[in-house]
């Protein structure tokens, strides 16, 4: 099945859906130029509840100056996503369940997830979230795999300083990776972030990166 005909596969049952949904909100639809050849559009749609569901595709395509598509840069990418959100005066946590399917090369990942954030002390708050994907993929030699995280936050709010450390381990490769980042808050819009990945090891690696963020 080509990515033309997934496309107009899709473009004829979402509006279905959504219309069955009966509210304009309910619908996803981001479409995006990556550059003067590119583009992705995202488009779904979304139903309310305790549990929160979406679902859509992500397609995107890029071509040559002739107009021919580059060589595997179609995307066609099936996706659904179910979350459950619980906010109290203290913090907030989340639990959610996400499935994609790469229609195209025949992989695709099934990946539960959980968060919270809560008030720690009068000047620090904590967030901490940990998540268990397994994979699929046709032409890897270990077709199946298997990778959990978790991750811990620090938050200083009134200053905007924060301390991050994480950790993943994956049965595909066997390695364990490790990270910790420490992130400023300089102005409303300019962070200074440095991050050092599988710290005390072989792999060691670290980073310096100055953000600025601007919204129109």
């Amino acid at each position: 099945m080509t990515i033309v005909r997934i496309a107009c596969i899709l473009f004829t049952v979402l509006p279905s859906l959504t219309a069955a949904a009966k509210a304009d909100d309910l619908l996803i639809w981001s479409p995006a130029k990556l550059s003067e050849r590119s583009y992705k559009a995202t488009m779904g749609f979304r139903l309310p509840a305790e549990w929160e569901t979406s679902a859509g595709a992500d397609i995107a395509l890029a071509a040559t100056k002739s107009g021919a598509p580059l060589p595997d840069s179609e995307q066609a990418m099936l996706w659904g996503r179910i979350v459950r959100t619980n906010v109290t005066p203290a913090g907030q946590s989340q639990r959610g369940v996400k499935v994609s399917v790469d229609t195209l090369r025949g992989s695709g990942a099934l990946t539960l997830s959980r968060s919270r954030s809560w008030i720690l002390s009068d000047s620090l708050d904590m967030q901490s979230s940990r998540s268990v994907s397994v994979g699929y993929d046709p032409i890897d030699a270990r077709q199946a795999s298997v990778t959990a995280s978790q991750a811990l936050k620090l938050i200083h709010p009134w200053t905007g300083t924060s301390l991050s450390a994480g950790a993943g381990l994956s049965n595909a490769s066997g390695d364990f990776s490790s990270s910790v980042a420490v992130s400023q808050t300089i102005l409303p819009n300019l962070n200074l972030d440095a991050s050092m990945t599988n710290p005390f090891s072989q792999d060691e690696a670290g980073s310096v990166n100055l953000r600025y963020r601007l919204n129109w």
